[in-house]
């Protein structure tokens, strides 16, 4: 029984440890006030005023700012954009690399399962500073389209927002191709030929029975690739300069340049809640159809 109950009780503390404490602690924030302090917000809990007198100083201003200015709600808008769009490139480039991993031989399987997860090994700075010698004006690749005459003068990419979908797709680019190429693997050959045995196309057999059954590794895939790339920092700027705008860039500086703690926790909350909410509808929805199939 004990062991059960410890087995049980894990994960529900780890939950409450590492998401729900933090998540309270940065909400009663998000609902103080700006404050000349350390920390740099009001009220601070006093014993002696009692816990009805501390929530009383309480409130959902900093939310209500939100809506009134333009750059936050613009900032939201356009993270969501990068993000889908990052999203669905990276699904376009990892399936085919994802399914042709599953279709290889046995024995490269595991070779090839080394070179997707090769860049790991290197610092995730490291590698986006990389992109920057890449991509910039004096970069290798103008140098080499210019070399071969593909162009007779650089082309602009560093310090826009193509440089941060490249940035974007060759990070998260493992996150993508892994949960897809573990639902492929698993998927008996033998549903091709039956489809192509009754008057499938080859093609028509992929699209008609692989791409459904990989749903589940396409889903988890696009999710390990949406929900870093909407709050993501670095790649924006140090790929997409000033005139990218991300709501990750805009929790920094509320948080590091103007101090406004109350304002960044209202930030964070809103993004927060922007990623849980689809994650539960869908996880919803998942449980619904295996209720459906059982």
């Amino acid at each position: 029984m004990m062991r059960r109950f410890l087995l049980i009780a894990t994960p529900y503390f780890w939950l409450l440890a590492l998401f729900l404490v933090p998540f309270a602690i940065v909400f009663k924030i998000s609902l103080s006030d700006a404050a000349i302090a350390r920390p740099p917000y009001m009220p601070q809990f006093d014993w002696a005023e009692g816990i009805r007198a501390f929530i009383s100083q309480l409130d959902f201003e900093n939310f209500v700012f939100l809506t009134e200015d333009d750059l936050y709600w613009k900032a939201y808008l356009s993270s969501l954009k990068i993000a889908l769009i990052s999203t669905v490139l990276t699904l376009l480039v990892g399936f085919p690399m994802a399914y042709g991993m599953a279709r290889a031989p046995t024995e490269w399987r595991p070779t090839l399962m080394m070179l997707i997860i090769l860049p790991f090994w290197t610092s995730f700075l490291i590698r986006v500073y990389a992109w920057m010698g890449i991509l910039s004006n004096e970069g290798y690749l103008n140098s080499v389209l210019m070399w071969l005459g593909v162009i007779n003068e650089p082309l602009v990419i560093l310090n826009t927002n193509i440089a941060v979908y490249i940035g974007i797709v060759y990070t998260y680019l493992p996150f993508m191709i892994l949960p897809i190429y573990s639902t492929l693997e698993r998927l008996d050959g033998s549903l091709n030929e039956a489809a192509e045995d009754l008057g499938c196309s080859r093609f028509s057999a992929f699209w008609l029975v692989t791409v459904p059954l990989s749903r589940p590794g396409i889903a988890a895939g696009s999710f390990l690739v949406f929900i870093p790339a909407l709050g993501e920092f670095v790649i924006p700027s140090l790929l997409g300069g000033s005139g990218t705008l991300m709501i990750g860039k805009v929790l920094w500086e509320e948080f590091f340049s103007n101090r406004d703690w109350p304002v960044a926790s209202a930030v964070a909350i809103i993004l927060l809640l922007i990623l849980v909410i689809p994650i539960v509808l869908f996880q919803r929805n998942q449980q619904k159809q295996q209720e459906a199939e059982q």
